[in-house]
């Protein structure tokens, strides 16, 4: 699973409508550009690419402001929001994912309930415990990495990994249930993108695709 379609569907939904612009500032103010693919190449790509797969609407509006083609604003419809939430739970659920769709995950969690955010995070962590399980039938760390020779680093490696996740999920679940945030149907939610002229701190400047 890539963090970029997440990403981008989610960016547009937050809007309702916007532009690549819009979503490549939005996820350059959260950081994205730097833990995860999307780079503004990938942004207008994923942007179009899902517009021919029927998952958002291109609307023209306007013509461009250096005299190329009309601005495209890309809308989200039936089809495109049924997929960010699948994308949006198996990101929350699987224990296999990367740290940048992990991360756009929780970009979006309270998209949810607060209940199915808890449920969906309980997912991840019985995931990370089942396979610690299968791996320690036949490394034990309390014996040391050394029982396998170098190589036992990399099972090392990955079992902290495994126990740090779950307890990092563990404590985010505790902070959930604790009242955190507003989650859907709670009332208004955190808004977590940049109004049409507030400026970026975080822009790494133009694209030459900036106006479609």
């Amino acid at each position: 699973m890539s963090a970029i379609r997440l990403l981008v569907l989610g960016a547009v939904r937050q809007h309702g409508r916007a532009h690549g612009y819009q979503v490549r500032n939005d996820l350059e103010f959260w950081g994205a550009h730097e833990w995860s693919n999307a780079k503004p190449g990938s942004i207008y790509h994923a942007l179009k690419q899902m517009a021919k797969q029927g998952l958002l609407i291109a609307h023209e509006v306007a013509p461009s402001t250096v005299g190329g083609p009309p601005r495209v604003e890309y809308e989200i419809n039936d089809k495109g929001t049924q997929e960010y939430f699948t994308l949006l739970r198996e990101a929350l659920s699987s224990h296999e994912q990367k740290a940048d769709v992990l991360s756009a995950g929780i970009g979006f969690i309270v998209d949810l309930p607060r209940g199915e955010a808890v449920e969906l995070l309980r997912k991840r962590i019985a995931g990370l415990e089942q396979w610690r399980s299968a791996v320690t039938e036949y490394y034990l760390p309390k014996e040391g990495p050394e029982q396998l020779g170098h190589i036992g680093e990399i099972m090392n490696m990955w079992m902290h990994s495994a126990d740090c996740g779950a307890e990092w999920t563990r404590g985010l679940i505790e902070r959930i249930e604790g009242g955190a945030y507003t989650f859907a149907g709670e009332g208004e939610p955190f808004v977590g993108v940049l109004a049409e002229d507030q400026p970026n701190p975080f822009a790494t400047g133009p694209h030459p695709e900036d106006d479609c």
